[in-house]
């Protein structure tokens, strides 16, 4: 069983952390919160006072961190994990970033002699949590190969997709369609309220039927209670409706449903509802429904 690191431990990366505790690995994690590195001790890890703590006792460190910037610093900022690293060491990158970024860590790790593995996780964090997503994996395949048990620990299903970057393609796609089928599921349950039926009942029908999707499953029951504790916080998820939009321009690729999709969610968000789960969305439907 390997030593491995977790720098971030926020609600992704608590669930990546008792996972892999869970799996028998000895975890030391790291946050700028003492709390959440407490809650990670108190299931079984060891605290880490630092990132460069983190480099050198770990095997393997994966990163599950909120922004592009903190990544960023995590992995080539003074007193990152490059810098503390050792021959040998990977680092397994599983924050939702750019892919250009991405490209530019794989490089930087290289540059030192050291493995970079792009891992982008899709799921919620109460999903991994209970083994529920993918790892999608872009980097050397070898590498892969050899730590494909690891990451399986993590989530059962780690799915290898190309070269460093690629992964990150992969995972905005993904979130694209999550911003696209939870919008859509706003819509169409705000309609059926509008009729006069119940949306409970309704969502029951919706989700044996052929129309379902895992958005209506997730979000659905969210939008029918009209509650909306943050699975995906709508702050965080607009960070990655910029990263869809920024690799659509660089691939060329034109994204209609996305462009509606992301100005409703940016309407809901200025309204004071970002720190909500995305699927408040629903909010800016109903208003223009006249409630």
């Amino acid at each position: 069983m390997a030593t491995v690191g977790v720098v971030g431990l926020g609600l992704l990366g608590h669930a990546v952390a008792a996972r892999l505790l869970a799996a028998g690995h000895e975890v030391v994690g790291y946050d700028v919160l003492p709390d959440k590195i407490a809650a990670v001790v108190a299931g079984g890890g060891k605290a880490a006072r630092s990132v460069a703590e983190v480099a050198n006792a770990a095997e393997v460190v994966c990163v599950v961190l909120p922004s592009l910037a903190t990544v960023e610093a995590a992995i080539v900022g003074h007193g990152g994990l490059l810098e503390g690293s050792r021959p040998g060491q990977v680092i397994v990158q599983m924050s939702t970033i750019s892919p250009s970024l991405t490209e530019r860590l794989a490089g930087a790790a290289e540059a030192r002699g050291r493995a970079f593995l792009d891992c982008p996780i899709s799921g919620t964090s109460a999903q991994v949590a209970r083994g529920d997503g993918i790892v999608i994996v872009g980097g050397d395949r070898a590498l892969y190969d050899r730590w494909r048990p690891l990451l399986e620990a993590i989530l059962p299903r780690a799915i290898y997709v190309g070269r460093a970057g690629h992964a990150m393609f992969v995972k905005l796609a993904a979130n694209l369609l999550i911003a696209v089928h939870s919008a859509a599921a706003a819509e169409a349950l705000t309609m059926v309220k509008k009729a006069g039926l119940d949306p409970a009942l309704v969502l029951d029908v919706l989700v044996a039927s052929a129309a379902t999707s895992r958005m209506l499953e997730v979000r659905g029951p969210l939008i029918v209670k009209d509650d909306f504790p943050a699975q995906m916080k709508l702050d965080l998820f607009m960070k990655d409706l910029h990263l869809i939009q920024d690799a659509a321009r660089g691939a060329g690729a034109a994204l209609p449903l996305t462009d509606v999709a992301e100005r409703l969610y940016a309407t809901v968000q200025q309204a004071g509802h970002g720190g909500e789960d995305l699927s408040v969305v629903v909010k800016v439907i109903e208003t223009l429904n006249g409630r």
